[in-house]
């Protein structure tokens, strides 16, 4: 099995969730100057297909874009309470119900024996809001974390046995980690 890229398109890929790398579309979300990966409809077009989602770009629209944007600003803010360990958001909470019952896109067996997507930008979106209810509520809600690496603000799933992941990417802010530290030593 192939391993997929960390960054594809422009666009991280560090969940471990399509639903936390949706979160992860705003570059600096910490910071004093936050950038929006997702400024047009031809960006949001880009980021289902890095996500495989779709096969080609589905034709998002300005109106997608707003629904996109404020689903991964829901998504952010549940994530981020589930790795606080605090009370999910009841507005977040309600607006994440509320795409994941809108009708999805269908997921069908391909001529190429692989399972693929099939449907318009909305039904994306509520793939993903189902993915985010799925991970929010599911077994694995106490395994999200927030990347430790500053400034980074990065959501993921931690899969390690130990369940003591601290980086978005060990290849990334993980290795950065470690060599600010090995510096401090080499310092000290």
């Amino acid at each position: 099995m192939a391993v997929k890229a960390e960054i594809r398109d422009g666009f991280k890929f560090r969940g471990g969730s399509p639903a936390l790398d949706l979160a992860a579309t705003v570059v600096g979300r910490l910071g004093a100057t936050p950038r929006d990966l997702l400024a047009t409809p031809a960006d949001l077009d880009r980021w289902l297909v890095a996500a495989e989602l779709a096969e080609g770009p589905p034709g998002s629209t300005e109106g997608n874009l707003v629904q996109a944007r404020s689903l991964r600003e829901a998504l952010y803010r549940l994530g981020l309470s589930r790795a606080q360990g605090v009370a999910l958001p009841d507005v977040d909470r309600d607006l994440l119900n509320g795409y994941a019952a809108l009708p999805a896109a269908s997921l069908q067996l391909d001529t190429d024996g692989r399972a693929r997507l099939s449907g318009d930008v909305r039904g994306l979106l509520a793939e993903l809001a189902r993915e985010g209810v799925s991970l929010l509520g599911g077994d694995f809600w106490h395994r999200i974390r927030q990347c430790e690496g500053p400034p980074c603000a990065v959501l993921f799933v931690d899969t390690s046995r130990k369940g003591d992941r601290r980086w978005c990417s060990m290849s990334a802010c993980g290795n950065k980690a470690k060599v600010a530290e090995w510096r401090k030593r080499e310092r000290g």
